[in-house]
């Protein structure tokens, strides 16, 4: 059987999701299309709450950049998805408490890229890729399943670390300025 328009489907999204995606990562790791480079996206994170920013930042950025290139290219779709997804997924977390469009800073890009991403991990990359010129070495059922699982736990531990860290915080300021000295003792 030759190549399906399905198979050309699978590579316009792959190739447009892997793009974009690695552009991103691109901004985090060198600076590139206006990026803020490794010490802006660090500080960026670092506020966010994703801490310590600068090793989040290279880890976010390297997902996105290995990531989407390997999308693009169709080689090892079902961990590059799973990256690419766990990346986006934790990013949609960030901003939720915006609501859901884009347009007031919402989830809405993010969580449509992590779930698309998601579905390719799941749905395999067609015949034109790399994965199937190599007949599927790094793209079994089996690796595709254990991708998309491991996805959920992986952004679960990151957002509750996130979370932890930021209470810690708070709690911290809130003895610092004395506003928790009339609760001690209180029990």
């Amino acid at each position: 059987m030759g190549v399906t328009i399905g198979d050309a489907a699978a590579l316009a999204v792959r190739a447009g999701i892997g793009a974009t995606v690695f552009a991103h990562g691109t901004q985090k790791l060198f600076g590139w299309f206006n990026g803020g480079g490794p010490e802006g996206t660090a500080q960026a994170f670092h506020g966010m709450g994703y801490r310590p920013g600068r090793p989040m930042a290279l880890t976010a950025g390297a997902s996105e950049a290995a990531g989407g290139a390997a999308l693009v290219l169709g080689l090892g779709t079902p961990a590059a998805g799973a990256a690419v997804a766990g990346t986006m997924a934790v990013a949609a977390e960030l901003h939720a408490p915006n609501g859901f469009f884009n347009t007031e800073g919402g989830l809405e890009y993010p969580a449509l890229i992590a779930l698309t991403a998601l579905s390719i991990a799941a749905s395999g990359p067609g015949r034109l890729s790399l994965d199937h010129l190599t007949g599927g070495v790094l793209d079994r059922p089996w690796m595709r399943a254990a991708a998309c699982a491991a996805v959920v736990p992986a952004v679960a531990l990151v957002v509750a670390r996130k979370r932890r860290l930021l209470a810690r915080e708070a709690e911290a300021e809130a003895v610092v300025d004395g506003d928790g000295a009339d609760t001690e003792g209180a029990d």
